[in-house]
């Protein structure tokens, strides 16, 4: 990461949204996601936590806030709640949910199976558009596609493994403009120009 970039990281951290986390409503987007992917074959755990992030990020993006307000920390395979096990170990312990263990192509896929319905009322009709935009996101798509798709997030570039991603990176756009190989060369003698002319000369 070079210096622009921790500068724009420190900028998002120290300007993000001040929400608090809901972890009970958490809760319920939790099982309301393991509803949705219960068809999907690659439906386990690293899948669900992607679409929780492409969920609540995006919800930002529509409305300036997250649907649960729970905090999301890069991880080598992508975005995840920082809460997560605490929470889906809630689950089961009161028999919410029962944990899966799968066999998906040649690796073991942990996959969270509700035993009662969400309680979808608990959600906005602008929150639940943006959880089902995830599922037909990442519908069918294997979870390594589904990682790399997340390492594409500026927020998920921008910070280092282990720290939190801000919301606010949430309204960053999604991709950045690179310049045509014309500009490029135009660029190259324009800089050229000037070292020879002395004006960059220190």
């Amino acid at each position: 990461m070079d210096a622009h970039e921790r500068s724009v990281r420190d900028s998002l951290q120290r300007d993000d949204l001040d929400v608090q986390p809901n972890e009970a409503k958490f809760a319920e987007l939790l099982l309301l996601v393991a509803e949705e992917l219960a068809d999907d074959p690659y439906g386990g755990a690293t899948k669900a936590n992607k679409v929780l992030y492409f969920a609540e990020f995006a919800h930002v993006r529509e409305t300036g806030r997250p649907i649960t307000g729970v905090r999301y920390r890069k991880l080598e395979r992508g975005p995840a709640p920082q809460r997560l096990k605490a929470i889906r170990d809630h689950l089961i312990d009161t028999g919410d949910a029962v944990l899966i263990k799968e066999r998906v192509l040649g690796h073991e896929q942990h996959r969270l199976r509700p035993t009662r319905p969400a309680r979808r009322e608990l959600f906005s009709a602008t929150e639940l558009k943006a959880v089902q935009d995830a599922i037909n996101l990442l519908r069918g798509h294997t979870n390594t596609d589904a990682s790399e798709r997340s390492h594409r997030e500026p927020g998920w570039q921008l910070v280092d493994e282990g720290e939190d991603i801000p919301y606010v990176a949430a309204l960053l756009p999604q991709s950045q403009p690179q310049p045509s190989a014309r500009m490029m060369d135009k660029l190259r003698q324009i800089g050229e120009d000037y070292s020879r002319q002395g004006h960059l000369a220190r």
